[in-house]
């Protein structure tokens, strides 16, 4: 197969995080080096900047300042919630014709690699020469055939980092604490919460993840064995929980329905979830200081909150997408895998096919047997993820002063 020369253009989709921006100047100074790229182009609002024909030509934009970007959490060609049809990627690669683009590289979600696949199958029915490829990007950690996916290292230290906070809060003015975590149908990040665990009392107590049907009864049950115990219970939600028959447990308790722009259930975006568990323990337990936190936003990129492994490996998928679109000519999806005991990883591509408008799931080896926790299994495979310099909080050792008014 002869070499293809034409235009590089990349794009971001889906949700910002922390080390998208990795992933972006990694394909930018990589396609760089190749001699037959003619230019490489950033699509502003990822694929509807590409309908709108909004690029920014990144061939002129200096190292210095693409690794200032890539050290800058979200999404720094900005991003967009459009979900292409054929129609719309039609027009996409109308565009891409007229810009003679050759290479496709997007970065993304579950939705953005069925984006590529489209795109991809239009090329070929069109005999037009073009490399698509998928490059992972999640918080949700919910992508096939990868170990893991960029975003949710740094996302999941966030969690873990946010629920030692709590702990050492909720250790100090006893109460129950809801901290409600984003995850529609995998609740990785919900679980990273576990983490935070240091001391036998630590939270999170409970952990509820989309895996697993959540019961309100069994809830309360398990609140209420938790406070009797510590005088205190620290809980982790992913924001997808639903019961036994798939009802969202949103839904179920606020007794209405709100859809996004997508037809999915309105999860983000309101506290009403950790308001609704809040009430539903002051009602059944009588336990008159409870309070809930939706992470939200905050959790995607926060600034200062870096897995640098998942800085160093979001670069790395950028990289080689690039790499194999050039040296090997050919599509397909990068993916992360963990082929060493303790800790390592490599790139394979792989069929879209494969990736595209799939999700995983926790396997069920990660959640206890009680659906209300994680196992030692998780935490082996999550703690290398949030990278190195983990703070540790500490406790007071220092021995109680003996009584002599009450004893």
């Amino acid at each position: 197969m002869s070499r293809l020369e034409g235009k590089v253009l990349v794009a971001q989709g889906g949700g910002p995080t922390h080390v998208i921006n990795q992933s972006v100047v990694g394909v930018a100074l990589e396609a760089r080096k190749f001699t037959q790229v003619t230019a490489v182009y950033g699509a502003v609002h990822g694929v509807r900047g590409i309908v709108d024909e909004n690029f920014v030509d990144l061939t002129r934009e200096t190292t210095h300042n693409l690794e200032q970007v890539a050290d800058t959490p979200s999404s720094g060609l900005l991003s967009t919630r459009d979900k292409p049809d054929e129609e719309y990627c039609a027009r996409m690669f109308k565009v891409m014709q007229a810009h003679d683009i050759r290479y496709f590289f997007y970065v993304g979600g579950n939705d953005s690699s069925d984006t590529v696949r489209i795109v991809n199958e239009q090329a070929k029915e069109a005999n037009y020469e073009l490399r698509a490829i998928h490059i992972p990007k999640t918080i949700d950690n919910d992508l096939m055939e990868n170990d893991h996916c960029p975003g949710f290292g740094s996302a999941a230290r966030y969690v873990a980092q946010a629920f030692m906070g709590v702990n050492l809060d909720n250790r100090a003015l006893k109460g129950v604490y809801i901290g409600v975590i984003m995850g529609r149908h995998a609740g990785f990040l919900t679980a990273a919460s576990a983490l935070a665990r240091k001391y036998v009392d630590d939270g999170p107590h409970l952990v509820y993840v989309p895996e697993r049907a959540f019961d309100t009864e069994k809830f309360l049950a398990d609140v209420d064995r938790i406070y009797s115990k510590h005088g205190l219970c620290t809980i982790a939600v992913s924001e997808g929980i639903s019961d036994k028959d798939h009802t969202p447990m949103i839904t179920k308790l606020m007794g209405v329905e709100e859809r996004d722009a997508h037809g999915n259930v309105q999860l983000s975006g309101t506290g009403a979830l950790g308001d609704l568990l809040s009430q539903t323990i002051k009602d059944g337990l009588s336990i008159k200081r409870v309070r809930s936190d939706t992470y939200g936003y905050l959790q995607r990129a926060f600034i200062g909150c870096r897995s640098d492994r998942d800085a160093n490996e979001a670069r790395e998928v950028g990289e080689k997408a690039v790499q194999f679109a050039m040296w090997d000519n050919v599509d397909g999806s990068v993916v992360i895998r963990r082929p060493v005991l303790d800790y390592g990883v490599d790139y394979e591509l792989v069929p879209i096919s494969l990736v595209a408008g799939k999700t995983r799931h926790m396997p069920d080896e990660f959640i206890n047997a009680e659906g209300n926790g994680v196992t030692r299994d998780f935490h082996a495979y999550c703690r290398p993820l949030l990278g190195s310099g983990l703070p540790e909080p500490h406790r007071l050792r220092a021995p109680m002063v003996p009584k002599i008014l009450h004893k």
